[in-house]
């Protein structure tokens, strides 16, 4: 039988002690098919798991690399890690071959904590973690490992809450990802102040389909709902057409999104009874505007889209007099400079139509003045830190702009950024797997807008002399590079006889960016087959149709500006 006991009373806000105030909680905590776990049940656990830890680590960083899909064992090795003070690193699954090697290297893994289904993601790409610590939870090792730690006692250590806890893998304008560095104690303050903005309790029974490895699913779902002993129910992967069978099967009144869930679940059929279902609250970032008020209306719930960094510096909130195109208000301190002078931009000016008429002066990169301390770091990477924080400026590599009422904008991705489906990554590891071929001379790689939300990949190609498109089998040249993440696969292919240089022989991307597939030159478009199919003049009035559709008339105009 059930009960409704409440957890401890957490005195220092940290994930360890959330976990231990629910050693004698037997409300659910993790719903996963057609399985449960008591908030007990799941102390437990973590129990096991942390101590099998303890006793296998060696000296050095304290990381545990985690490539699993949305199932308990992921949360169980959060909150293992949460008790004995090791860090978890978040692997992309997304990511393949080298990329995924040098991920887990970069960010010195001690343990690799995986399932039969992303086996062959790791195997020959030469792991330097000792084979006794690569763990497969559908083995009989892992279950024997486990339940050789199931007399020890739970345990409770002091550990440093300021030191990493998440490493969190984000990209910048360098080539590589960067490892984005979250501690239990920022983590922690973060669900609290969540649930206090969200009266967030224990009976609320959260949807958690987006990626464990990414913030959102960590920082929006996962860490608040363990601060309040709320139930976790998981999707494996999010699915469209199985959300609404979901959230009525398991009477889930919260979810959280990233990208672009909300338009994938408003596209499959609608029923009459779609707003009969126990969901009241979806909160996320980077919903498309036009999608928010449909998906309220046909779900009857409440969508609260912000905007807000990994690294903990910026966070800007809609609020009910937000504009629609806009992202909200920012929290203290938020401004928008130039980054070249790190003084503020003007405020923007829109003509009678809404559109941005000063572009050039009130575009500039999104900031705050005041939060610079809250950022933690990224792990290993010097460089990245000192650019995000020069001058004493925490800078978020967005660009954006603010209106006369202190509303913010979004005005799109430094030029060599690209975000696609709620991820980010550099321009600069796809143009070197593009040009393994033989009959390609260059390739610029940037981000053009999505007519939903985010970015499509576009890369122009110089070729060799007399080779044409066709030429170049290029469905096939993709197929075989292992280390191409699925996201970084081209949408638009442009071929051309002249890049644009600078003096220095660098190619302008703006340029390029600026004109998207709108040139002279022939453009092919990727479609669902992966199959590329030459552009023409019906293809792109279709796509300037879907973007004024889809209220994204600012972010052309800029990007064109």
């Amino acid at each position: 039988m059930m009960t409704n006991n409440k957890p401890a009373e957490v005195i220092s806000p940290s994930i360890q002690n959330f976990v231990l105030s629910h050693r004698d909680n037997d409300n659910v905590a993790i719903v996963f098919e057609d399985q449960q776990w008591s908030y007990r049940e799941y102390v437990q656990a973590c129990g096991q798991l942390a101590n099998l830890f303890l006793a296998q680590r060696d000296d050095g960083p304290f990381h545990v690399g985690v490539l699993l899909d949305n199932i308990p064992d992921y949360l169980i090795t959060l909150g293992a890690a949460a008790l004995a003070g090791a860090a978890v690193v978040g692997l992309n699954p997304t990511r393949r071959g080298a990329e995924l090697a040098r991920d887990i290297e970069h960010s010195d893994c001690q343990f690799l904590i995986t399932e039969d289904r992303h086996l062959d993601d790791i195997a020959d790409i030469g792991l330097s973690i000792d084979p006794a610590k690569q763990y497969n939870v559908d083995t009989t090792q892992w279950r024997s490992a486990l339940d050789a730690q199931a007399k020890q006692v739970l345990p409770n250590i002091d550990i440093d809450i300021s030191q990493p806890y998440l490493l969190i893998f984000t990209s910048g304008t360098t080539g590589n990802p960067k490892a984005a560095l979250c501690t239990q104690a920022r983590l922690a303050g973060i669900a609290q102040a969540f649930n206090g903005m969200n009266s967030i309790d224990a009976s609320y029974v959260a949807y958690a389909s987006m990626p464990l490895f990414h913030s959102n699913a960590l920082m929006a779902n996962w860490a608040p709902m363990l601060a309040a002993g709320a139930k976790v129910v998981l999707r494996r992967k999010f699915s469209a057409s199985g959300f609404l069978p979901d959230i009525r099967k398991y009477g889930c009144n919260f979810m959280n999104y990233v990208g672009k869930p909300l338009t994938y679940i408003l596209a499959t059929p609608e029923r009459a009874d779609d707003a009969d279902n126990p969901l009241v609250i979806a909160f996320g970032n980077e919903a498309v505007v036009h999608d928010i008020k449909r998906f309220e209306a046909r779900f009857s719930c409440q969508v609260r889209d912000n905007y807000g960094s990994t690294e903990g510096g910026i966070n800007i909130m809609r609020t009910p007099e937000t504009p629609k195109t806009a992202l909200g208000v920012g929290q203290p301190g938020t401004v928008v400079l130039d980054p070249e002078t790190s003084q503020p931009c003007a405020i923007a000016q829109f003509d009678s139509s809404g559109r941005l008429i000063n572009a050039d002066q009130a575009v500039g990169e999104i900031a705050n003045i005041e939060t610079v301390a809250n950022f933690e770091g990224y792990w290993r990477n010097d460089e990245a830190n000192q650019e995000r924080t020069q001058r004493g400026i925490f800078w978020s590599g967005d660009l954006g702009y603010v209106d006369s009422e202190g509303f913010f904008y979004f005005g799109g991705r430094n030029y060599d950024w690209l975000r696609v489906d709620g991820e980010n990554f550099a321009a600069a590891p796809i143009e070197t797997i593009i040009t393994r071929h033989e009959q390609i001379d260059i390739a610029a790689v940037y981000a053009v807008p999505n007519a939903d939300v985010g970015d499509d990949v576009m890369a122009t190609l110089l070729l060799r002399p007399n080779v044409n498109f066709d030429d170049l089998s290029i469905e096939a040249f993709f197929q075989v590079q292992s280390d191409l993440g699925k996201k970084s696969l081209p949408r638009y292919i442009r071929i051309t006889n002249a890049m644009p240089t600078t003096a220095s022989n660098k190619v302008v991307k703006r340029d390029l960016r600026a004109q998207g597939w709108e040139c002279e030159d022939p453009v092919w478009v990727r479609d669902h087959n992966n199959t590329f199919k030459r552009i023409d003049d019906e293809f792109r009035q279709q796509i300037r149709q879907q973007f004024f559709a889809r209220d994204r008339a600012e972010l052309i105009d800029f990007v064109k500006s």
